[in-house]
């Protein structure tokens, strides 16, 4: 675990979708030895990522599962709608407003949400005082001008 606790780390969507985020996050969560979770409280959205993480990129595929597949312990990028750590993920990825439960088995918390959609964003925003008041170390990211992310906090 990062020291001083898990690291909560918001993502403000603005001018990308997640679709066009999250397999990049992901990418780079795998490029530095960890696995990732990838949590959703809609079942549909698993569905979607199921696929979309196979052919986001036409060079390149995230290797990944779901929750309720045999190897599920096994795989770098698990989906799931379960508060369970089955792969063993240093990162938690958190959409659609999943809770995030227990933060001490990860590493990090990378929480997305759009910030065009003001409901999204109060939740947010609820989400940072609490984690705060939690101790956790939080910091907020926005998109830049260009594609990349700026800290803001």
């Amino acid at each position: 675990m990062a020291e001083g606790g898990c690291e909560v780390w918001f993502y403000h969507l603005e001018r990308s979708s997640l679709d066009q985020v999250l397999p990049e996050l992901l990418e780079k969560t795998l490029q530095k030895g960890w696995k990732a979770l990838v949590r959703t409280r809609e079942p549909e959205r698993l569905e979607h990522l199921d696929g979309w993480l196979w052919s986001w990129r036409d060079d390149a595929f995230l290797p990944h599962g779901t929750a309720d597949e045999p190897l599920a312990a096994r795989q770098p990028v698990l989906l799931t709608t379960k508060s369970d750590n089955l792969n063993g993920a240093e990162a938690l990825f958190l959409i659609d407003g999943a809770e995030a439960g227990d933060l001490s088995p990860y590493q990090r918390c990378i929480l997305l949400f759009d910030g065009r959609d003001e409901e999204a964003l109060a939740e947010a925003r609820g989400r940072w005082k609490t984690f705060k008041a939690e101790g956790l170390p939080v910091s907020y990211w926005r998109q830049g001008e260009t594609r990349g992310w700026e800290k803001i906090a």
